[in-house]
């Protein structure tokens, strides 16, 4: 990318938005796994960092490739791009700790158009090449398979509800190592500069992930740049997903706001694809680049840490490996004593309920339950049969006016059968 120093139109918006993320992000993290998946867990095809790492003992490659151009309207250029991104992720020592290398090459091809006669000449360079530590730090959803599902209401576990806003919350520190005379990065010698992202992710019902990126970088350097990543991704099927994404960034040396969209597939449970579309709405200068790309991890995760092993009960379990003299620290499963079998009482049980007639009169030990009683009286009935009632005859005195319900009183008969005489 050309340097640019031209973004007054894009100032105001930027504080703006820093502003709101800002405050959002107070309210989230006031409340204050990355556990390994059965499927691939990536960050691409967006810009932003997931909250959650790969997973103990999982190493995993992501990339891409970009074609697209870019067009400087003031300086009068016109840019070929071709680009490459990477990132090498590794999980270790605990589930929710993962180190990652993250970096980006571009060669531009650029034509300035501002003499009588265009020259063209080529940059190429590293954009960024970052190695850095991310940890999870508070985790809402292990506290939520703890407690399980409402067994009673399905509408309880389906709505969403105010507790779904708390979002998971990592932390990510990196060194960005910077080359020499590098037309991409501010700097014009070699440098080393830190990077810090704290990472946001909401699950939300439906198959909808928000995640939402804080990021402050290089701020040792005279040009910091300050920015945030908002992606929101939707699953449609168990192997298909899309998304949508902005992102802003400002410095001194650049400033922009870029949006992402596309799409993302499962191959396998180890494998996926990714294909997308970038673009911005300035012309200092303006980006429109396609993304095709894919991830790969190799599956080294040879147990899984249990949400139980963690806190009160995992000091437990690790008590009870030791008195079982498991020295060395493999994690086995502690088969939970069985409750004992309960000894029958000896002698008459105590009758419980309510004293029924047929309890009073039976006196075998075996008490037989009301339903059984109702049953067979409902038997012995249908045996003989229907019961003929007598009709019996009075005499009723009618007034001029009077009523169904009165009438059948008067009768001692039912008001049903008195108007289907009248009829």
């Amino acid at each position: 990318m050309i340097k640019s120093y031209i973004f007054e139109l894009n100032q105001t918006f930027m504080k703006t938005s820093l502003y709101c993320l800002s405050f959002l992000f107070l309210i989230v993290f006031y409340p204050a796994q990355a556990q390994y998946t059965e499927t691939i867990n990536n960050n691409r095809p967006g810009a932003s960092q997931g909250a959650f790492s790969v997973g103990k003992k999982v190493l995993q490659f992501e990339s891409g490739i970009a074609f697209g151009k870019e067009k400087h309207e003031l300086l009068k250029t016109e840019t070929g791009v071709f680009g490459i991104d990477y990132a090498i992720r590794y999980g270790f020592w605990k589930e929710e700790l993962e180190v990652s290398l993250i970096g980006a090459f571009q060669s531009n091809s650029v034509t300035d158009n501002r003499g009588a006669i265009s020259t063209k000449y080529t940059e190429r360079n590293f954009r960024s090449n970052t190695l850095g530590v991310k940890y999870l730090f508070y985790d809402p959803y292990k506290k939520m398979i703890l407690d399980g599902p409402n067994l009673y209401n399905w509408k309880a576990n389906n709505k969403f509800q105010w507790k779904d806003f708390i979002p998971a919350i990592s932390f990510y520190a990196g060194a960005n190592f910077d080359f020499a005379e590098n037309p991409f990065t501010p700097e014009p010698e070699s440098s080393i500069s830190p990077k810090f992202v704290i990472s946001t992710q909401n699950n939300w019902k439906g198959g909808f992930v928000f995640v939402t990126n804080i990021v402050i970088d290089r701020i040792t350097t005279d040009t910091p740049s300050y920015g945030y990543v908002l992606t929101l991704t939707h699953t449609l099927t168990n192997w298909f997903s899309i998304f949508i994404e902005n992102q802003g960034f400002k410095s001194d040396f650049y400033a922009d706001q870029i949006f992402r969209g596309g799409a993302a597939a499962l191959i396998n449970e180890n494998f996926h694809v990714d294909a997308s579309i970038v673009a911005n709405v300035k012309d200092t200068p303006s980006l429109l680049y396609g993304r095709i790309g894919m991830a790969y991890r190799f599956d080294m995760h040879g147990e899984d840490e249990y949400i139980e092993e963690k806190g009160k009960a995992g000091k437990k379990l690790k008590k009870e490996r030791i008195e079982a003299g498991m020295e060395d620290g493999a994690k086995k499963k502690v088969e939970t004593p069985k409750r004992p079998t309960p000894t029958p009482r000896q002698g008459k049980r105590r009758t419980r309920g309510k004293l029924t007639i047929a309890d009073a009169l039976d006196d075998s030990e075996r008490q037989r339950s009301l339903a059984s009683v109702k049953r067979q009286r409902e038997r012995l009935k249908r045996k003989e049969g229907p019961i003929e009632h007598i009709k019996i005859v009075r005499e009723v005195t009618i007034p001029e006016t009077i009523s169904v319900q009165e009438l059948s009183n008067r009768m001692a008969a039912r008001g049903v059968d008195v108007i289907k005489s009248l009829m």
